[in-house]
């Protein structure tokens, strides 16, 4: 079995994964511009790796009330520093952030509708298709 991909109900879909695309350097792979706007999204190799959409027929998590070890949308990153200052201008807000004892760092923060986002700088990263 491959991983295909991971899905979300959020409240606006479309502005949602607009933002993603706009700041994180995710691509639409796929989307239906009807409801419920299903969008999924690809990162830089290509491969899908989330789903957002707003249906009506379910539940809506209060992600801002979650706890971000709850759930954390987690992405690579190059220079935690930087991103947590370009993100906080386009609207995140910053949670917390570690520093490992193998030098890597971990930066929390949740995007506007609240989701919580990880950024990894790991001293040794997982290996990438």
């Amino acid at each position: 079995m491959k991983f295909e991909h991971f899905a979300l109900n959020v409240p606006d879909a479309r502005a949602h994964a607009q933002w993603l695309v706009t700041h994180l350097g995710l691509t639409v792979a796929r989307k239906n511009e009807a409801v419920p706007y299903m969008h999924f999204l690809s990162d830089e190799t290509g491969r899908v790796v989330v789903e957002l959409y707003s249906n009506p027929g379910a539940i809506v998590p209060d992600y801002k009330t979650q706890h971000p070890l709850v759930f954390h949308f987690a992405l690579v990153s190059t220079d935690t520093v930087a991103d947590r200052a370009r993100l906080e201008k386009a609207g995140a807000t910053f949670f917390g952030e570690d520093a490992l004892p193998d030098g890597s760092r971990l930066l929390m923060m949740r995007d506007p509708w609240g989701l919580a986002l990880q950024f990894c700088h790991r001293k040794a990263p997982f290996p990438m298709p």
